[in-house]
């Protein structure tokens, strides 16, 4: 079975990208927008208004921030509380207050969750997060992580919120290249290779009163892996 190679960070950024919109949307009970396009950056910053960043490492690692318009912030934060029920006379009204940062944080927290379960169920590879932290600030600040990654690779991608306001999301990957060896529903414990092949040139073997069997580089991995699954 031939190996399905990626161009891994950008199909990092595009299941950040997913979960990104589908925790929004959720949340808020409204429709996000994003790019078509995600733009390739020498590093990643935090930017004004609201600043929140996340370090996620396991299997691969990285650093995820979230940069908000103050603008966009509060209307997060608003319309997510409205979506459970909170009076709209009752919430704060400046992205400065400690509810909107925190409502930002959280929403970060929610995001790097969503895309760990997505790259698991996707590749296979596991990673954990830290708790993420959410400033308000008033100039970029360059970020990168104290155990500096290997040769980093940063990508950065334009979300609007259903009213027009601006946010940013902005991914740091270590270099590494996602090869897949098995399909995305088949894990390597779920099958015993070394048992499917031994089984295989069993079957194969022609005893005095048999058929002829089909030679072992007549039938190629993926044939063999179709085959103890029943397909």
């Amino acid at each position: 079975m031939k190996a399905k190679k990626y161009e891994t960070m950008n199909e990092v950024a595009k299941i950040f990208c997913q979960a990104t919109k589908e925790v929004l949307d959720a949340s808020t009970g409204t429709s996000t927008k994003h790019s078509i396009t995600v733009q390739k950056v020498p590093s990643i910053h935090l930017k004004p208004d609201i600043g929140c960043f996340v370090q996620f490492s396991g299997d691969y690692s990285g650093l995820m921030i979230m940069n908000y318009t103050g603008d966009a912030a509060l209307e997060l934060y608003r319309t997510s509380m409205m979506s459970m029920g909170f009076p709209e006379e009752e919430l704060e009204s400046e992205f400065t207050a400690d509810d909107v940062v925190n409502s930002a944080g959280e929403f970060v927290n929610q995001i790097v969750g969503k895309a760990r379960q997505l790259i698991e169920k996707n590749f296979g590879l596991h990673a954990t997060n830290n708790q993420p932290k959410a400033i308000t600030i008033t100039s970029a600040i360059n970020l990168s992580i104290a155990t500096q990654l290997h040769r980093p690779k940063c990508r950065k991608i334009s979300f609007r919120t259903a009213e027009g306001k601006s946010f940013y999301i902005e991914i740091s990957l270590e270099e590494t290249e996602f090869i897949q060896l098995f399909p995305s529903e088949v894990t390597v414990d779920d099958y015993d290779i070394d048992a499917i092949m031994s089984q295989h040139a069993s079957n194969s073997e022609v005893d005095a009163g048999g058929s002829a069997a089909v030679d072992d580089d007549e039938m190629d991995i993926e044939a063999i892996m179709a085959q103890a699954k029943g397909e």
